[in-house]
């Protein structure tokens, strides 16, 4: 048997090995690693991941703007976090503003305290 036939055969099963793989593994309920390389993502995976709280200020304001949890809860799944308003380097809790993407009914900004991996939520408005 020829090279050329031999990777030919080996691929051709490599790949039918994938198919089965990714098949069965989505079927599993199974989560797969995510990529959350890039700054945004890996902000918005860490306050998922850790967990937030309220200040008085921002569940005021989330009354006020008749929203609850689910909306930064998808907030925090959807958002960007605009690095320009943001100060990650301030002593001794950085500070972050996330907005909505523009497609959402309603769109909001919320800005965050991260002290020691524990985000707070100080306040919300509409864009």
């Amino acid at each position: 048997m020829r090279v050329l036939h031999r990777t030919g055969y080996y691929l051709g099963g490599f790949s039918i090995g994938l198919v089965l793989l990714a098949f069965f593994v989505k079927g599993s309920g199974v989560e797969l690693p995510s990529c959350d390389y890039m700054p945004n993502a890996r902000v918005l995976k860490t306050i998922r991941n850790n967990g937030y709280t309220l200040s008085e200020n921002a569940e005021q304001q989330l009354k006020a703007l008749q929203l609850d949890t689910t909306d930064l809860n998808i907030l925090f799944l959807e958002g960007e976090v605009d690095f320009n308003k943001s100060d990650t380097r301030r002593e001794p809790c950085g500070f972050y503003s996330i907005y909505s993407q523009e497609s959402v009914e309603l769109p909001i900004i919320a800005s965050l305290e991260n002290c020691d991996e524990k985000f707070t939520v100080l306040n919300i408005e509409k864009k």
